[in-house]
């Protein structure tokens, strides 16, 4: 940038204000022609669009250098009254024009803020105006030394991550990564402030606005390995192997956003995956990796990462570990990133949605057309602004502006924000970017009407460790009684013919009764009772945590448990996030019972029934919600099925799910392969035939030990 007069020489003296003025000639007239005269070079800039950034920040420069010259001028105590007056009011017409420039160019009053960034080259030329005006810029302190990031101490770099860097040193250079940053050609919408327009087209959008991109017709609903998609599913894989790259899949709870972003990876083939997830679904993804896409390797970060599998082609970690990984994340070189319960990150000062951000850049920066995306299920049109960060992690926008492809978009409309038509067509080109949103009532024919979904859940925790401990000393003590058993039975030569691999399956089912029978007499000791219990204890927080997404998601949830102290720290974490509940428990009087269902039924502020399985699971009907959790297993799939036949009733608008939260690695299980295998003799229970509902419960236990047993035999 020119300077805006020629520099003059002469004698200083030291002003009121602190700085050095250079003593002036009759003929120099001071700072405020020469803010004046730069003020008109910037009008007639802006007059001309677009506004250039040399002309943004000649207007900044103005803008503070007009601030302090008032402060300077009304300091000075040399001046009378009447030439202080004199020198405020031309202030005040440099202010003036200001003004009108930023009339016409909205974005600049951002420039003006008190915490706006002034930049290397605003400070030089700031230096340049001081001295043409007669004032010696004060010297700059040195820059600190730049601060190391937040959380950096915490940082690591698990063995096999180095093991991979090593065997891969060179990640190749994408050209068409850099060539897709080069900034798009601007005429309509150069110099308009783009993004409140773009949020506040949704919220001008009448009810029932669609809010779904359009979606081609699947070539077909066969995954791989013989899975079947439903075809809501396969638009979105459809799509993906079309060539569209972000997606903010905003389907509600229930209609399979994981598989359809797993085999949207596998379409793109976006490997290595990184999956940014809850705690309480991390371990379902892996689940799901190898359910949909089995030939690809899954490797779940826990901790410091000294477990995983730098080699896996899908890497999956949850939010509150990203602050000690995000280092190797970034440099790892994901072909793609899935971010689930996207909403995690509308907080955008938050550390974990800073995290989740500097990732997706340098995954943006290093790959052309990388798969990115954002999973959530809470509606869009509720709380728009919330979705800026997620945007901003998609690649649509950045703090300030549209990016390349979404600007090319909206320059294509051919409007600008002052055009009646602009705010219905910047909404229909966002949403072509990539948002996708369907209701369980949109799908109705592709999805059941009641349907059981597993959410396999890690206990990681010392309770959990101690859980598994307790699971291996029952299952050495079963080993124990069967060896001794099988070596009592060759001393008589008594020989039994049910042999399964080794195993004598009816020997191992007189064992595991000797065990039951023993556990229902004991009260002390681990038993498979206790140890159930426990495992219950220790799904309470992650059961709660999830019931408390879907409360946020889809609005009304059920929360099923079987003892009372898990509903007791369900609901205390219910209260600590401030969401609404009723219980529904058995020992309560039938008026408080009617009147917590009546809030739960009535009251759009209580999102939450928590209630008993046994005492709440017959005579009440829940249907205002469609969606339940089950956070303890019963020993019947009878008590289960009716539980959920609290809210799978007639007069039921919308498909059901029952979310069951299972403990991996832990015979919780083996207890729900297990209730499901006994549906039948559920079916027999619900007639009413109490005793076999017994007996039903008494083979899931039997069953549920002998597995242990020839799992620890074989």
């Amino acid at each position: 940038m020119a300077p805006p007069g020629q520099r003059r020489s002469g004698r200083t003296r030291t002003g009121s204000g602190g700085q050095r003025r250079r003593a002036q000639r009759p003929a120099e007239q001071g700072m405020i022609p020469v803010l004046a005269e730069v003020a008109r070079e910037v009008d007639g800039a802006v007059r001309r669009p677009p506004t250039r950034p040399a002309v943004r920040t000649k207007f900044q420069v103005v803008a503070l250098l007009m601030r302090e010259e008032r402060a300077r001028t009304k300091a000075d105590d040399d001046l009378s009254d009447a030439k202080r007056n004199q020198q405020l009011k031309r202030l005040d017409e440099v202010a003036t024009l200001l003004a009108r420039i930023a009339a016409r160019d909205t974005s600049l009053l951002e420039l003006l803020a008190e915490d706006a960034k002034v930049s290397d080259a605003a400070r030089a030329y700031k230096a340049t105006v001081m001295r043409a005006g007669g004032l010696e810029p004060p010297e700059e302190p040195p820059a600190p030394p730049a601060a190391p990031p937040p959380g950096a101490e915490k940082r690591v770099v698990p063995r096999s991550v180095i093991s991979r860097q090593l065997a891969n040193p060179f990640l190749a250079p994408d050209f068409e990564a850099a060539a897709e940053r080069v900034a798009p050609k601007v005429r309509r919408l150069a110099g308009w402030e783009l993004l409140e327009p773009l949020f506040r087209s949704f919220e001008y959008a009448g009810a029932g606005a669609p809010a779904c991109m359009p979606l081609p017709e699947p070539r077909s609903l066969s995954a791989r390995h013989g899975r079947q998609l439903m075809r809501h599913q396969a638009q979105v894989v459809e799509a993906t192997a079309r060539g569209h790259r972000t997606f903010l899949l905003a389907d509600e709870p229930g209609l399979g956003k994981t598989a359809q972003a797993l085999l949207a990876a596998q379409a793109a083939d976006a490997y290595p995956l990184l999956v940014v997830a809850p705690n309480v679904v991390k371990t379902n993804w892996a689940h799901e990796v190898g359910m949909w896409t089995p030939q690809r390797r899954a490797t779940v970060v826990h901790g410091d990462g000294e477990q995983i599998d730098g080699f896996a082609d899908v890497v999956i970690v949850n939010y509150e570990l990203l602050d000690r990984h995000v280092g190797w994340l970034g440099d790892l070189g994901f072909r793609g990133m899935v971010v689930d319960e996207a909403h995690f990150i509308k907080n955008k000062g938050s550390q974990r949605s800073q995290h989740v951000l500097s990732v997706s850049e340098r995954i943006r920066a290093r790959t052309a057309r990388p798969l990115l995306m954002a999973l959530t299920g809470t509606p869009l049109i509720n709380d728009i602004e919330d979705f800026r960060a997620i945007w901003q992690f998609l690649g649509w926008i950045d703090d300030t502006k549209p990016l390349a492809s979404l600007l090319t978009a909206l320059e294509g409309n051919e409007l600008t924000p002052a055009d009646p038509g602009f705010y219905a067509a910047a909404r229909t080109t966002v949403i072509d970017m990539g948002i996708v949103r369907r209701r369980k009532a949109d799908v109705v024919a592709d999805i059941p009407a009641r349907r059981v979904a597993d959410l396999p859940v890690e206990l990681d925790s010392a309770a959990g460790r101690s859980i598994r401990a307790a699971e291996t000393a029952l299952a050495e003590r079963l080993v124990s009684r069967y060896r001794s058993a099988v070596q009592a039975r060759a001393e008589s030569s008594v020989t039994d013919d049910v042999v399964v691999d080794g195993v004598d399956l009816d020997l191992a089912r007189r064992v595991a009764a000797a065990e039951l029978k023993d556990s229902s007499s004991r009260a002390d000791g681990e038993n498979v009772f206790s140890m159930v219990r426990r495992i219950g204890q220790a799904k309470a927080g992650l059961a709660a945590d999830y019931a408390a997404q879907l409360a946020r998601n889809v609005g009304k949830v059920v929360f099923f448990a079987k003892h009372v102290d898990v509903m007791d720290q369900a609901e205390q974490t219910f209260a600590d996030r401030g969401i609404g509940f009723a219980s529904i428990r058995g020992d309560q009087t039938p008026r408080t019972r009617e009147k917590n269902i009546a809030a739960f039924t009535s009251d759009p502020s209580v999102s939450i029934a928590v209630c008993s399985l046994t005492a709440a699971g017959v005579g009440l009907n829940l249907q205002v919600a469609s969606n339940l959790v089950l956070a303890e297993l019963s020993w019947t799939y009878a008590e289960q099925t009716q539980a959920i036949d609290r809210i799978h009733r007639i007069g039921q608008a919308e498909p059901v799910t029952a979310w069951r939260i299972i403990a991996a690695q832990t015979i919780d299980s083996t207890i729900a392969e297990l209730i499901d295998s006994k549906s039948s003799l559920a079916a027999r229970a619900l007639d009413g035939a109490g005793d076999d509902d017994v007996a039903s419960s008494t083979d899931v236990q039997l069953e549920a030990l002998v597995t242990l047993l020839t799992d620890a035999l074989r």
